[in-house]
């Protein structure tokens, strides 16, 4: 299964890096990923594991995904698996002459994932998907 978006962002790459590599500060814009901190690691780069809580269901689950890739401003990967699905979620970020595409793509493997689909979770994680990213585009057009 794969979820992808995007949505554009009028404001300098360096604004919207910094909103996104600030996982300290999510609690602060962020509707979807709460309670957000790292396990392992201080900042965003490869080897640090993030962990933050969201609900794709009725009740919410903490996900712990370890960053595989780290390219600031241009490319982000974490990884994780939690209840028989293993995820790989992938942000590019790139600079146009309206600002920054940000663009998400998670892909989805596992047992799990049948049922995932009967209750679903597939259209449920592709509209959160859609408000973290504008989220993120709201924080980042509205520092000055």
């Amino acid at each position: 299964m794969i979820i992808e978006a995007a949505v554009q962002i009028h404001a300098p790459l360096q604004r919207v890096w910094d909103v996104f590599a600030d996982i300290r500060h999510w609690k602060d814009w962020n509707p979807v990923c709460r309670e957000c901190r790292f396990e392992a690691g201080s900042a965003l780069v490869k080897g640090a594991c993030i962990s933050f809580e969201l609900s794709p269901v009725i009740l919410p689950m903490r996900i712990a995904p370890v960053v595989t890739h780290c390219e600031p401003g241009k490319k982000v990967v974490w990884t994780g698996s939690r209840l028989g699905i293993h995820a790989v979620h992938e942000f590019y970020f790139t600079e146009n002459a309206n600002g920054v595409e940000l663009k998400s793509i998670e892909y989805f493997t596992g047992p799990m994932l049948i049922f995932a689909r009967m209750i679903r979770v597939p259209a449920r994680l592709h509209g959160l998907t859609i408000r973290l990213l504008y989220a993120i585009k709201d924080a980042a057009e509205a520092v000055r």
